[in-house]
């Protein structure tokens, strides 16, 4: 389980990405698409297509992470873009926990696949 400081922000990408992309690629998308600066000291999440997998990026102040996690089975609960304007989600660091802990945000539950 991954642990950041509260006061954290994160952002999740709204749009599905080509998760082929690592720390240049992930760069260019925080600045271009979701208008942050990547150097801030924020943590950024994005998912492919098929849900399945997830890369961070996060800037710890001497360098950039990437981070990576593919499910065996089954998918990530992703909010939806809301609107044509919407690139970025921002959530709480216990979203992002629960939502890397295999917990649907919308309902509140475990997804089906999810067993401890």
């Amino acid at each position: 389980m991954l642990s950041f400081a509260n006061g954290l922000k994160i952002f999740l990408s709204a749009e599905k990405v080509d998760l082929r992309k690592s720390f240049d690629g992930l760069h260019a998308l925080v600045l271009n698409q979701l208008k942050e600066d990547p150097l801030s000291g924020a943590i950024f999440l994005f998912t492919n297509k098929r849900k399945n997998r997830i890369k961070i990026l996060y800037f710890d102040g001497t360098g950039l992470w990437v981070m990576a996690k593919r499910l065996e089975q089954g998918t990530f609960y992703w909010p939806k873009q809301m609107d044509a304007n919407t690139e970025k989600v921002k959530l709480t660091p216990e979203a992002m926990t629960l939502l890397l802990d295999g917990v649907d945000l919308k309902s509140g539950t475990l997804r089906p696949w999810y067993e401890r």
